[in-house]
């Protein structure tokens, strides 16, 4: 059994949680970002796909979703940074009985908004949202997505039918935005009770209709905190934006080296700055020209400019997979990404420059980003 160590944190520091294919690592630094001490293993030879910290109502909570082969996907919370986890004897997130379902996978957990103090969401495989409304306590299944009437002519992408991406609108308390491979995107405007697909502008490359009303691979996607109208979107070939909420996607991949890709991440003031990592193909997942390379827009995709200094640039045939890439909200903001190859790079400058955080990890699934509250 691996030894786990465990960080400090204090107020104002620097989490990055990164979730891998063997476990879970923690990361802090205080403001200047310049040292770094990393926790873990965390569940050791479990998946982590599903990671993240809940700063609401003087919590300091934070979340893993750990799955192995005989216990399936367990909901994780620790109070103290990781040196004690909860360790539920059964699922608190899973299927009613008679939905015919059974939990795959875990792969996302974001608390609520800061008016909603008690509200967590989850997203799992088979698509599926649950809701919290006990700060993670108990779970219940949206019954208003689960039966709708398209669901069950979605179909699973390469990584499982699961549902990736939760944007609860930051300034309407019952409208939220899911994405899921590959359904595409869907929102609600009534808390969860109905559902309606929004895909308008989106492609399915890969189906007879190119633009259907729903069945796009849509692998993440960025949504502004202070301009909620103002979103981004990386597609399974295309990539897109988005300034009315997702009702009309324009296509921005606009100098980019190939518009097809897993992250995508926003700037958290500034709606117009995001950043995401190109893929060679989808038959050739890896960076393209073996160059490591973070594209930034500062025009909201009229062009994208390669951010590489620190970065390898000869035989890095590296993946950035859909949650391995976050933003924290200091300033500058600083910026992170996980490789599949286990390598964690860091940039407190927006990009202009990077480092490599930690080289050797497992396989990194989910890299997300959080000030100690």
């Amino acid at each position: 059994m691996p030894v786990t160590q465990h960080i400090d944190a204090k107020r104002g520091d620097v989490l990055v949680l990164v979730g891998t294919m063997k476990g879970a690592f923690i990361l802090v630094a205080d403001a200047a970002r310049r040292t770094w001490e990393l926790g873990g293993p965390y569940f050791p030879g479990s998946s982590v796909y599903a990671i993240g910290y809940d700063g609401r109502a003087g919590r300091r909570r934070l979340w893993a979703a750990a799955s192995s082969m005989h216990w399936g996907s367990l909901l994780h919370s620790s109070d103290d940074f990781g040196r004690n986890w909860t360790n539920p004897e059964e699922a608190t997130v899973k299927f009613p009985q008679g939905t015919g379902a059974a939990l795959a996978q875990i792969w996302q957990i974001i608390p609520g908004r800061d008016f909603e103090p008690d509200t967590m969401y989850c997203g799992v495989e088979p698509a599926a949202l649950f809701v919290s409304r006990d700060a993670g306590e108990t779970w219940s299944l949206d019954e208003g997505l689960w039966n709708h009437p398209h669901r069950e002519r979605w179909m699973p992408g390469g990584g499982g039918l699961c549902l990736h991406t939760i944007l609860p609108d930051p300034v309407e308390p019952q409208r939220i935005r899911i994405a899921v491979s590959t359904a595409g995107m869907y929102v609600t405007e009534d808390g969860g009770a109905n559902w309606r697909a929004s895909n308008s502008g989106v492609r399915a490359e890969f189906l007879p209709d190119k633009h259907p009303e729903f069945g796009q691979c849509v692998h993440k996607v960025a949504q502004s905190q202070q301009r909620p109208e103002r979103m981004f979107l990386q597609n399974h070939w295309g990539l897109y934006r988005t300034d009315d909420r997702g009702e009309n996607w324009l296509d921005v991949a606009n100098g980019v080296p190939s518009d097809f890709g897993f992250p995508v991440v926003i700037h958290p003031r500034d709606a117009d700055r995001a950043w995401i990592v190109p893929l060679e193909a989808d038959v050739f997942r890896c960076t393209p020209e073996g160059k490591l390379r973070v594209y930034r827009t500062s025009d909201a995709g009229a062009s994208w400019e390669p951010m590489a200094d620190g970065l390898p640039q000869h035989d890095a045939y590296e993946t950035v997979l859909r949650d391995a890439m976050s933003v924290d909200t200091l300033a500058p903001a600083g910026v992170y990404f996980g490789t599949r190859s286990g390598k964690l790079f860091g940039s407190p400058d927006e990009g202009q420059t990077w480092t490599a955080l930690v080289d050797g990890l497992p396989p990194i699934v989910a890299v997300k980003t959080a000030i100690v509250s």
